[in-house]
C-alpha cells in the first residue's frame, strides 16, 4: 500500500514539474547569482534548482523498485567527487550498469569526442532512475546512452516494470534536459544469460517501440550484431564470467554506438 501512495505522488510531482517547467525557472534563478560572493547562497540556488528533480527521482525509485538503490551510494558517491573535472562540452554520457562500468578504454574507443563514464555497479532501471540527478542532469550532456535492463531481467522483473522506470527516467531527463539526446542500449546477449533469451529479445522489441514513440529518444541494438548468421552467440566476445565482454565485444558495440554520433 505504501508503495502504491508513493507511487502517485512521485507521478504527481514530475507531472506538475513537467507541465510548469518549474526546472526552468528554477535553472534561470540559480543562474542569476553569479554575481553573489557568498557561497553559502549560490550553495542554496543550486539545492532549490535540483531538489524537484531528486525528491521525484528518489520517491520514483522507491516505489518502482525491488531492491535498495541505496547500495550503491558509496560508489556513487565516489564518482561525484570526481566531477570537479569533467568538461561538460559538448558531453557524451555513458552510464548504467557494470558493461558500461568495464568499459575501461571508452575514451580510446570514441578518439576526439568529449566522453564520461559514468557505468555504476550492478545496477537496474531503478537504480539509475534514483541516481539520475548526481550522475546524468548535473553534467548536462549533449548526448546520454543507457545501459540498463540486463540485471533487471536476470533479477525477474518484468518488461512491464522496466519500462515504467525508463518511462520515469525520460521524463525526468527530458524536463530538466529537453534538448539532450537519450540513447537506451539494448540489453545484450550472454552465455551466462543465455536460457533468458526470450525474455531479452520480448524486452529489447518493446523497448525499440518505446523509444519511437518519444522524441529525441533512440534505441541503440548490440543484441543482433554479437550473434552469427544461425542467432547463436558470436565466438571470443566475453570474459571468463560469460557475462561480461573483452575488448572484441566492445568493438562491436563502438560500431553500433557511434552511429548515434
Amino acid at each position: 500500500m505504501i508503495y502504491r501512495k508513493t507511487e502517485a505522488i512521485s507521478k504527481i510531482l514530475l507531472r506538475i514539474l513537467v507541465r510548469t517547467d518549474l526546472f526552468r525557472h528554477l535553472d534561470l534563478f540559480a543562474q542569476n547569482t553569479g554575481s553573489s560572493r557568498t557561497r553559502g547562497i549560490r550553495d542554496d540556488k543550486v539545492f532549490l534548482r535540483w531538489l524537484p528533480f531528486t525528491v521525484a527521482a528518489w520517491l520514483l525509485s522507491l516505489s518502482l523498485m525491488a531492491q535498495d538503490p541505496l547500495r550503491f551510494e558509496k560508489e556513487v558517491n565516489d564518482l561525484v567527487a570526481a566531477d570537479t573535472a569533467v568538461n561538460s562540452k559538448r558531453l557524451i554520457l555513458f552510464t548504467g550498469s557494470s558493461s558500461i562500468r568495464l568499459w575501461h578504454n571508452l575514451a580510446e574507443s570514441f578518439p576526439g569526442k568529449n566522453v564520461l563514464n559514468r557505468g555504476f555497479g550492478g545496477s537496474e532501471m531503478s537504480d539509475m532512475l534514483h541516481y539520475t540527478p548526481q550522475l546524468i542532469l548535473k553534467h548536462k550532456p549533449a548526448l546520454v546512452f543507457i545501459y540498463e535492463g540486463d540485471n533487471d531481467i536476470a533479477a525477474g522483473r518484468s518488461t512491464d516494470q522496466i519500462l515504467a522506470n525508463a518511462d520515469s527516467l525520460v521524463k525526468i531527463i527530458r524536463a530538466a534536459l529537453p534538448k539532450t539526446k537519450i540513447i537506451f542500449i539494448s540489453p545484450k546477449p550472454s552465455g551466462a544469460r543465455w536460457h533468458l533469451k526470450a525474455q531479452y529479445e520480448d524486452f529489447n522489441s518493446k523497448l525499440a517501440q518505446f523509444t519511437k514513440s518519444r522524441k529525441r529518444v533512440y534505441f541503440a541494438d548490440v543484441w543482433l550484431p554479437m550473434l552469427d548468421t544461425n542467432g547463436n552467440l558470436l565466438p571470443g566476445l566475453f570474459l571468463e564470467d560469460n557475462l561480461h565482454m573483452n575488448e572484441k565485444g566492445y568493438v562491436i558495440w563502438t560500431k553500433v554506438l557511434n552511429q548515434f554520433l
